[in-house]
């Protein structure tokens, strides 16, 4: 199986599994910047060279063999559930992406036929009703999750603690996992422990929020999306999630962590 989803710098500083919708873009450009200097000129995503990436064959052997070594410092960071969730939903089923179609081709009509969802007509940019949609787009995600139907879950909706897993399983060792919400401390974490090519001085670092645009804004507090039938929905997919990484599944409003993440205590329940 190797280590999907894992990138390193190409100076072996740091190895980071990668955890959609979870500041990756961000996280890819100061790895890139600490390499070269200077930020890579796009999405981080659609760099094929200048970083190692797994989906690299000629990155594999040198991911492998450092990974298995832990001869780099090695992390993840990881985000609110519900945040992450309605998240996916504004820019993946909602949004346009940037080739300007729609995500996964027939995707969405398939949702707009089978659940009743609305996504703000062929732009993304129309009036609609977000909770509504959002609620059986929910459903939708749960399906993929709980049966693979009516297709196998997508990266950016399935469970954080399954990408964090695979690289646990495979033979990795985490030595931080950070928070999104509390970024510049767990990034700033991170850096402490590394030697550079370049410093990175993180005020200095913009937020590379690729996903941001692309779709319509929210337009009600997050709790908003959530009634009692949701709350339920999200605690049967993400399950772990709240519990591994803190966050704090009775209150939809709060964003924040409500606990220290137990290193030991991720690698013990997903190195299974």
């Amino acid at each position: 199986m190797g280590f999907p989803g894992t990138w390193m710098t190409e100076s072996e500083s740091m190895v980071y599994r990668v955890v959609p919708k979870c500041a990756c873009s961000t996280i890819g450009q100061i790895m890139y910047y600490s390499d070269h200097g200077q930020f890579f000129d796009g999405d981080i995503h659609d760099a094929d060279d200048g970083m190692h990436k797994w989906a690299f064959e000629n990155s594999q052997d040198a991911i492998s063999q450092n990974v298995r070594n832990h001869s780099s410092y090695t992390f993840t960071c990881v985000r609110n559930p519900y945040t992450r969730i309605l998240s996916s939903f504004f820019d993946k089923i909602c949004g346009i992406q940037r080739n300007g179609k729609r995500y996964r081709g027939n995707l969405v009509p398939t949702l707009i036929y089978n659940y009743g969802i609305e996504v703000g007509g062929d732009d993304g940019k129309g009036e609609f009703d977000q909770i509504a949609s959002f609620r059986r787009f929910l459903l939708f995600a749960r399906d993929t999750i709980r049966w693979r139907r009516p297709m196998d879950p997508d990266i950016h909706w399935s469970a954080m603690s399954g990408h964090v897993s695979t690289f646990i399983v495979n033979g990795g060792r985490y030595d931080r996992i950070f928070w999104t919400e509390a970024f510049n401390d767990g990034m700033q974490g991170v850096l402490d422990h590394l030697d550079t090519p370049h410093s990175v001085d993180l005020k200095g670092i913009p937020r590379f929020n690729e996903s941001e645009g692309h779709g319509p804004k929210r337009a009600h507090p997050v709790e908003d999306y959530f009634d009692d039938l949701s709350m339920h929905l999200v605690y049967e997919i993400y399950k772990q999630d709240f519990e591994l990484f803190k966050y704090d599944f009775e209150n939809p409003a709060n964003k924040m962590p409500i606990g220290e993440i137990d290193l030991d205590e991720v690698h013990a329940k997903l190195g299974d």
